[in-house]
């Protein structure tokens, strides 16, 4: 027979319950053998970056004040239209700047989306992660952030990245108010880029950084996954960083970066938990953008472990920057398809 039990009584031995109740833990991360190689990865338009990048780590400077030294070199070359200064712009003409970044040995992260008139957003999303509580700053309020630690407003539009935003806009439709450009003038292509950038160093520490302007001519406010902790790239010190470039949408949704440093840690080579993730970007891809059941677009995923190896996988080929710690160089991606459908 049971006893009468009163609510003073059950909530005292609730709580005293909770109290013993055991939280999962994270999985452990295979324990990688070997020596500790230095090393870093990125997209196909940051070689300077991972030289740049190693040539710090090398010194003893941090891992992620080394990737961002990388990727500023690209966010301020105005011949880059994919990233930061001369980044093409939105519909309305506007650059708007987003970028994120992890920090292994102390897991913390910093972002900014939307970001206008400031060259360098990886280095304001460092200070998010550096400054404040928050992880993530966007459009007037990034901005504001960022002026009130000494950045300089300025205009992101080159003269070509201009033309190129003129261009489009007089050709976007048949019955609007612009003339369309010329027959015999090619019309600019929509690209999208981005420039990712992982990093470890000889103790094992990792970081990682991504930075770009978006998709050219994008509805303003619109973010990919580059400002997305876990899309666009993610770290975990114990085990890895990786992150991405191409249609940020289709990033977001399989939570790409994360994905891959998740493979890494079940003992997935880089390359190999780069394909993995790749597949699942592949089953989640709506209909609208397949062609005979392949993707119309193209996405590249970079990944370094621990213990410094490193790789990267594209759903079809491409070519990625890698530094092994004694030569920096472009290298060719494996790929799921060998040509676009």
């Amino acid at each position: 027979m049971s006893l009468p039990v009163s609510r003073r009584t059950f909530i005292g031995a609730s709580g005293v319950a909770a109290a013993t109740v055991v939280l999962p833990s994270i999985s452990p991360a295979i324990i990688l053998r070997g020596a500790i190689r230095p090393a870093a990865v990125s997209s196909s338009n940051g070689l300077p970056a991972v030289l740049r990048a190693m040539e710090l780590v090398l010194e003893g400077t941090d891992t992620l004040d080394a990737a961002i030294e990388g990727v500023k070199i690209q966010e301020l070359d105005p011949s880059d239209n994919s990233v930061g200064y001369g980044g093409l712009p939105n519909e309305d003409g506007v650059v708007q700047l987003d970028a994120s970044c992890m920090h292994g040995p102390t897991r913390r992260a910093g972002a900014v989306a939307a970001l206008e008139g400031i060259k360098t957003p990886s280095e304001v999303a460092r200070l998010v992660l550096k400054y404040t509580d928050h992880v993530m700053l966007v459009g007037e309020g990034a901005k504001r952030f960022a002026l009130s630690y000494g950045f300089k407003e300025e205009d992101l539009l080159t003269p070509e990245s201009r033309q190129l935003w003129i261009r489009w806009r007089a050709n976007r439709g048949a019955d609007d108010d612009w003339l369309n450009v010329p027959e015999n003038e090619p019309l600019p292509t929509r690209p999208t880029g981005t420039i990712n950038l992982n990093v470890v160093n000889p103790k094992g520490e990792i970081s990682s950084v991504t930075t770009t302007s978006g998709l050219a001519w994008k509805i303003p406010g619109r973010a990919g996954d580059s400002p997305i902790i876990g899309a666009g790239q993610y770290t975990d010190n114990d085990v890895g960083a990786a992150g991405s470039t191409g249609r940020g949408e289709a990033n977001i949704t399989a939570c790409g970066g994360f994905l891959t440093v998740e493979g890494m840690r079940r003992g997935l080579k880089p390359t190999d938990a780069c394909l993995e993730t790749l597949k699942r970007v592949v089953q989640l891809t709506p209909p609208r953008l397949l062609q005979n059941g392949r993707p119309s677009f193209n996405i590249s995923f970079y990944a370094v472990n621990k213990r410094g190896d490193l790789g990267s996988a594209s759903i079809y080929p491409a070519t990625f920057a890698a530094h092994d710690g004694r030569v920096g160089a472009l290298r060719d991606t494996a790929y799921l398809y060998p040509r676009r459908a």
